[in-house]
C-alpha cells in the first residue's frame, strides 16, 4: 500500500463512495490526482472510476477539473426525510434566530459526524466556518452530543470505540467523559458546548425527537464564548426542537 493510501475494501460501492467523498464544501472542483490523494485510492483506479462516473452523470468534467454531477443532485432530491425535516423546521429556526440574534443550525447524524442541513447566520454571533452539507465530528459539538444522547447505542459505540479527535481547544477526547455528558443530556434535554468545535464558539442544542423517542435531528444556537448566555437561550432551543418534533 502506498503512503497515505487508506485500506479501502475491495468493493465497487466502497471505491465509488471514496471517490465521491473526496468532494466537500471546500473542494468542489478536483483533478484526478487530487481525488486519488484525498480518497486514498491508486491513481489508475481513480482515473477508471472517474471516467465511469462521468459517463453516468455522477460527476461532471470541465477540462481537467471534475465536480459532483447533476445526477447526484437528482438522487439527493429523493432523500425526502431530511428535506421534510428542514421544511418543517425552517419557520422555527427563523423565529429562534430573530429571538436570539445568534446563528441557528439544524443538523443530522451521519456515522460519527454531524451534517448541517440548514444554517441561518445571526446578526450578533460569529460567522462560523460551517456550511450546509459540511461535517464536524459528533463528539465535538453540542448538536452531535444531543443526537448521540437520544440516538441508538450503536451510534454512541461507533463514536466511542475510535480515537476522539481534538477539534477545538476544549474538545472532549475521553470516551468515559463523553458518555457521562450524554447521560446528563438525556436528563435535561439540552447539550452544551464551550470551545469544543472551535476557538471562541459556544453553543446549546436540543434533539428533535421521533415519536419513539429517537433523535431525527438537532437544533442549536451558536454564539461567542462569553457573549452568549447558554443557560438563558437553552429553553428557547428546547421549545423549538419539541415543536418541530410534534409537527413532524
Amino acid at each position: 500500500m502506498r503512503t497515505g493510501e487508506r485500506n479501502i475494501p475491495d468493493l465497487a460501492v466502497a471505491r465509488v463512495s471514496a471517490v465521491l467523498g473526496a468532494f466537500d464544501s471546500r473542494h468542489r472542483e478536483l483533478r484526478v490526482s487530487e481525488i486519488s490523494r484525498r480518497s486514498g485510492l491508486p491513481k489508475s483506479t481513480t482515473s477508471r472510476l472517474v471516467a465511469d462516473l462521468v459517463t453516468y452523470g455522477l460527476l461532471d468534467r470541465t477540462g481537467t477539473s471534475l465536480r459532483i454531477g447533476v445526477r447526484l443532485f437528482e438522487f439527493g432530491e429523493l432523500a425526502s426525510g431530511r428535506r421534510d425535516l428542514r421544511a418543517v423546521a425552517l419557520p422555527y429556526l427563523t423565529d429562534l434566530r430573530e429571538a436570539t440574534g445568534q446563528s441557528v443550525h439544524l443538523a443530522v447524524l451521519a456515522g460519527v459526524d454531524v451534517v448541517y442541513v440548514e444554517i441561518l447566520h445571526g446578526r450578533a454571533g460569529p460567522r462560523t466556518p460551517s456550511e450546509v452539507g459540511s461535517r464536524i465530528p459528533a463528539h465535538a459539538c453540542a448538536s452531535g452530543k444531543a443526537l448521540l444522547a437520544f440516538g441508538v447505542e450503536a451510534a454512541v459505540a461507533l463514536v466511542c470505540n475510535q480515537p476522539l479527535r481534538t477539534v477545538g481547544p476544549r474538545t472532549v477526547t475521553a470516551p468515559a467523559l463523553l458518555r457521562r455528558q450524554l447521560a446528563r443530556i438525556r436528563e435535561s434535554g439540552l447539550a452544551y458546548e464551550n470551545e469544543e468545535s472551535g476557538v471562541g464558539v459556544a453553543s446549546v442544542a436540543s434533539a428533535v425527537l421521533h415519536t419513539d423517542g429517537r433523535a431525527v435531528g438537532a437544533v442549536s444556537v451558536s454564539g461567542r464564548t462569553g457573549g452568549l448566555s447558554l443557560r438563558s437561550v437553552g429553553p428557547a432551543v428546547r421549545t423549538a426542537a419539541l415543536s418541530i418534533g410534534r409537527e413532524l
